[in-house]
């Protein structure tokens, strides 16, 4: 039976979504590649259970997570499995947190934000995860095909229902999330987070105005993809393979070239290793900065990879010198 560590909030400090109660810490665990139902229950176990041990409460998914190929929601089967087997003594410490939106089942129903598609996914999610509520319910993406009034009016009603204590949204642009908090400010919902596409080397958030915006209206951003799809680590500073896949959101850093690019990650590689530390720590520390940013959800199986992850946490302060070398090597 697992019993979770004693020292597993030892020098690990907390972060608040925007201006809210709702805390976070500042790595969190997300469930999106790798934690279906084809791979390994006792694998993932092992990674999910060492995470709470190290301080890390909030665990992310969605029910569109699982690969596709073994099924839509085998993510939160999985997830839920733990939560039932290992981690429900402990449920009032996690923070639980899964998204609606992109395709999970067959039928106009089976995809985006109408106001059926959320009530009856929350219900759907609930049931894999084996949990009575969410903290956070997302909708994962802006649905052009909904008029945002039903969606906020949605997850208002599902915050009432007592299902999730919190929601946010995901992939929102500032026009729609603009009209979101509005909304949501009308209702009085808890909404706290925006949950977008953020690392080192992909700024759009700040150069948006997405980020001034969720300051002003006490909103936290939540990072996805902090790493970059394994960029911003030591896997590719020999040259990027042809089977890499980069996110949608990040194709733009390959508008000059690949060999551009590894230059670039030699050069803040060099930083890194100027400030102790490994590409992927720098690239976790430089979002958590940014006072708006609640957390960085990271994606490993591999214990030893959360563990380097985790160190990040040890050095968190830049220079000035650090930080217009860096700028200039984004911006460049």
């Amino acid at each position: 039976m697992y019993t979770a560590s004693d020292n597993r909030y030892n020098n690990n400090s907390v972060r608040h979504a925007g201006s809210t109660g709702l805390m976070l810490p500042p790595i969190s665990l997300g469930l999106w590649r790798h934690f279906g139902s084809a791979d390994p229950l006792s694998e993932r176990r092992k990674v999910i259970l060492h995470a709470f041990d190290k301080g890390v409460f909030h665990f992310d998914v969605a029910n569109h997570y699982g690969d596709g190929q073994t099924g839509f929601g085998t993510s939160e089967e999985l997830l839920g499995q733990i939560l039932k087997d290992d981690l429900k003594p402990y449920r009032d410490e996690l923070v639980i947190s899964t998204k609606a939106g992109y395709e999970i089942h067959d039928g106009p129903y089976g995809i985006g934000t109408s106001r059926k598609s959320l009530l009856q996914d929350i219900d759907d999610s609930l049931q894999r995860l084996n949990l009575d509520y969410v903290d956070i319910y997302y909708a994962h993406r802006y649905d052009d095909q909904t008029p945002i009034e039903e969606t906020v009016r949605a997850l208002d009603d599902i915050v009432r229902s007592g299902k999730a204590l919190y929601v946010g949204v995901s992939n929102y642009e500032v026009p729609e999330l603009k009209q979101a908090i509005s909304l949501f400010k009308k209702l009085g919902t808890p909404f706290v987070l925006d949950q977008m596409s953020m690392n080192l080397l992909n700024d759009h958030v700040e150069t948006s105005g997405l980020a001034k915006l969720l300051e002003d209206n006490g909103v936290g951003a939540i990072a996805y993809g902090p790493l970059c799809e394994g960029l911003l680590s030591d896997r590719y500073l020999n040259g990027i393979t042809d089977d890499f896949n980069i996110h949608r959101t990040n194709t733009d850093l390959l508008d000059k070239g690949q060999d551009a690019l590894v230059a670039k990650l030699n050069k803040l590689n060099d930083i890194a290793k100027n400030r102790d530390q490994t590409l992927s720590q720098m690239s976790l520390a430089w979002l958590l900065k940014d006072p708006v940013v609640a957390s960085v959800i990271i994606g490993t199986t591999s214990v030893e990879h959360l563990d380097e992850n985790l160190g990040a946490l040890d050095n968190l302060k830049f220079s000035a010198d650090e930080v217009s070398e860096i700028d200039g090597l984004i911006r460049g």
